[in-house]
């Protein structure tokens, strides 16, 4: 399946704010200086979670859109991930070390 604009609309915009670079292979999307970042659909998000495991740092869920936001923070109460909005803002810090 290919990678949907909204997805990369969010990648671009990460990479620009917070610097680091787009991964499309296996592995988390974005790399930053700050952290890790998984960005997800709505429908992707659960998949997030596997994903961001064995990272050292700061690790984020970005969601697409508000829903997918929404579904992040569901799916990321009591744990150590973060999640971004599509614009690369933090509405929950990671509290991974």
């Amino acid at each position: 399946m290919g990678e949907s604009k909204a997805h990369k609309a969010t990648v671009n915009r990460i990479v620009k704010r917070w610097g680091g670079e787009y991964n499309p292979e296996k592995g988390a999307d974005v790399k930053t200086p700050s952290g890790t970042v998984e960005v997800e659909t709505e429908s992707t998000v659960s998949q997030a979670l596997a994903q961001l495991q064995g990272y050292r740092g700061p690790v984020y869920i970005a969601g697409t859109n508000k829903k997918a936001v929404t579904e992040a923070l569901q799916a990321t109460e009591n744990t150590t991930i973060g999640v971004m909005d599509n614009q690369g803002n933090i509405i929950k810090p990671s509290t991974r070390g």
